[in-house]
């Protein structure tokens, strides 16, 4: 139970703290400050829908994010693209900015796209997280550290 609240409390601060995760390339500093916020909000959204049982993933925002940055850094290929401008369609529209030009709008996913799309978002999921945990155990053992050279001093 104690480790259950305790990972409800992590969840929580991870979705002010956990980092953004982007494609590396050096396109990360360029995300619209508005895509930004959209993830804190989704991330707390999602962390509500997971107090209500439904598993945790990443935000559409976040795929949005991740993708908007690795479409910057290299070609992307027929389903990835299709992936990309649903994500980026389905953001736009839900925060209220502009709605993608007809010609480019991807409504509806694939099967098999949609799995894509869904495998990403665990996977952003997971990696946040994972630099969450790894960021708390290099905090714990430097307050370890610090401890034992008081107690040595």
């Amino acid at each position: 139970m104690a480790q259950s609240i305790e990972k409800g409390i992590s969840d929580i601060v991870g979705v002010f703290t956990d980092p953004i995760i982007v494609f590396p390339g050096g396109w990360g500093d360029t995300l619209p400050e508005w895509l930004k916020n959209a993830i804190t909000l989704e991330r707390l959204e999602m962390n509500m829908r997971a107090l209500k049982g439904e598993q945790m993933t990443g935000a559409d925002a976040e795929a949005c994010a991740y993708l908007y940055t690795a479409a910057l850094t290299q070609p992307m290929d027929h389903d990835w693209t299709q992936i990309y401008l649903y994500i980026a369609g389905k953001t736009y529209r839900r925060w209220g900015k502009n709605e993608m030009p007809g010609d480019i709008a991807v409504d509806s996913l694939r099967d098999d796209q949609l799995s894509e799309l869904n495998r990403l978002k665990e996977w952003l999921y997971q990696k946040r997280t994972q630099a969450r945990l790894d960021r708390e155990r290099t905090e714990r053992r430097q307050r370890k550290e610090e401890e034992a050279a008081e107690r040595k001093a």
